[in-house]
């Protein structure tokens, strides 16, 4: 048999195995039913209003100031005129309304059951203020129509040096859920690499696996194998995402972008699980026992955790941070930012391209350095071995 049909039989052999674990089909249909779950919670999220406010007497006339104030301040109020007001008053006690606005319409005058909600009462008070400075300018002999007129149309000229980008809401979801997808992936598929030579080692079957193929095309195979499962899941799992935010309406970008999402979030998984699976395969050879695998991982897998928790702390606040634009490109942490700006939208062709190239660079080196270290240290067995020790012929 030819190289590569070595390499094949063992990612054939590593495929079969994850494919049918308990482990792999729980957790994709656990993190399916998450992603369909979160679809269907914001859908119900995003439907109704704010507040339920009745309007009853001269009070009905604030019906349409009512609603323009609280969208003026990114609020959202339903109105119902009540035409009894004890009728209204009982709502309110049964808590068909959140508030009934009583009174002759000069001011605001609300019953509530208890307390009020404290964005409705910041809506409240920005009209009531509004209603008081109408007032006046009748009282001056003014139109306070035109004056809203003049005042809604009076706004700052901005001129930026650069056009900045305009980042969507929904876009900024997804590129959190990207980073997560990556970086569980990352974790999950990247220590059942390490777990996998370890158990191999301690077993004694790589000595009997080892006398017919050589060190690097079974590190080689065991990677791709279970790189192989890994993007089936993060496929399924991305796909079924897509559909079900399009088909409940709760994503209503286009579906170029959606899609463009699950390519780049596939491609990055690639890239970061070879990068660092590689990396996984060859310190889970250093020792023999299980116990000891997160003891010689750590080190390479603070880089995913340090750059998700930047990504997921800095950027939904700030999506154009530099530190983050910087880190993306640095292949250690590439895998787990990039994701999520290219899911976010507003990055530089060039970044995405150079972030690639870099990663792609490096994993040949990673190659012959992981092989190295896996050839000198997986027939070692006992005690665990040092890196020094393993670096050398």
């Amino acid at each position: 048999m030819n190289t590569w049909s070595v390499v094949g039989l063992v990612a054939g052999r590593e495929v079969r195995t994850k494919l049918r674990s308990k482990a792999f089909i729980i957790t994709t249909v656990a993190t399916l039913v998450l992603l369909v779950g979160f679809a269907l919670v914001m859908k119900l999220a995003s439907g109704g209003s704010d507040s339920t406010v009745g309007l009853t007497g001269g009070s009905t006339s604030l019906s349409a100031p009512l609603k323009a104030t609280a969208d003026s301040i990114g609020q959202s109020i339903e109105t119902r005129e009540i035409h009894d007001e004890a009728a209204g008053r009982r709502q309110v006690d049964d808590g068909t309304l959140d508030a009934l606005l009583v009174g002759d319409g000069s001011n605001v005058v609300v019953v509530v059951k208890k307390d009020i909600d404290g964005k409705l009462r910041a809506t409240l008070n920005v009209l009531a203020g509004q209603l008081a400075l109408n007032q006046q300018i009748v009282d001056l002999g003014g139109d306070p129509a035109r004056v809203a007129a003049e005042v809604a149309g009076a706004k700052a000229e901005v001129r930026p040096l650069e056009p900045p980008f305009d980042y969507n809401g929904q876009q900024l979801v997804l590129g959190m859920i990207a980073g997560v997808l990556i970086y569980m992936s990352l974790l999950v598929n990247g220590q059942a690499v390490a777990q996998g030579v370890v158990e191999e080692k301690s077993s004694r079957v790589v000595e009997l696996l080892l006398a017919t193929i050589q060190p690097w095309q079974l590190m080689a195979g065991k990677v791709l194998g279970i790189g192989l499962v890994g993007l089936i899941q993060m496929v399924v799992i991305g796909g079924v995402g897509v559909v079900a935010g399009l088909g409940l309406g709760v994503l209503t970008i286009s579906v170029g972008s959606a899609v463009g999402t699950v390519v780049w979030l596939v491609v990055w998984f690639l890239l970061g699980f070879f990068a660092y699976s590689l990396v996984f395969a060859a310190l889970g050879a250093l020792v023999s026992r299980q116990e000891d695998v997160g003891g010689v991982i750590t080190p390479p897998l603070m880089f995913v955790v340090l750059g998700y928790v930047v990504g997921i702390s800095i950027l939904p606040s700030d999506p154009g941070n530099k530190l983050v634009e910087t880190l993306s490109i640095v292949p250690l942490f590439a895998p787990t930012l990039m994701p999520m700006r290219l899911a976010m939208g507003g990055v530089p062709v060039w970044q995405a391209a150079l972030s690639v190239a870099l990663v792609v660079a490096l994993i040949p080196a990673l190659v012959w350095l992981s092989g190295r270290i896996y050839r000198n240290a997986v027939m070692r067995s006992g005690g665990k071995v040092r890196l020094r020790d393993a670096l050398k012929m």
